[in-house]
């Protein structure tokens, strides 16, 4: 799955942690690093907020596009 590279990838563009992810998602740090290394799936609410937060699109998120930007 492609996801957990894209919020990997995601974080990492932003120059932020993962604890700060973790906050922003009111999870555990640890559970998030799951989510990263694909090794728990990402719940589609929490595949929401980090969308809104990084401002893409849910398609971008699981692979279906390489475009980054939602169409407003």
């Amino acid at each position: 799955m492609y996801m957990n590279l894209k919020i990997l990838d995601l974080r990492e563009d932003a120059d932020l942690t993962q604890k700060q992810i973790a906050e922003i998602l009111l999870c555990d740090q640890s559970l998030y690093s799951k989510y990263e290394r694909g090794e728990r799936a990402l719940p589609l609410e929490l595949a929401i907020r980090l969308a809104d937060f990084y401002h893409v699109s849910l398609d971008y998120l699981v692979g279906r596009t390489d475009k980054k930007q939602i169409n407003q």
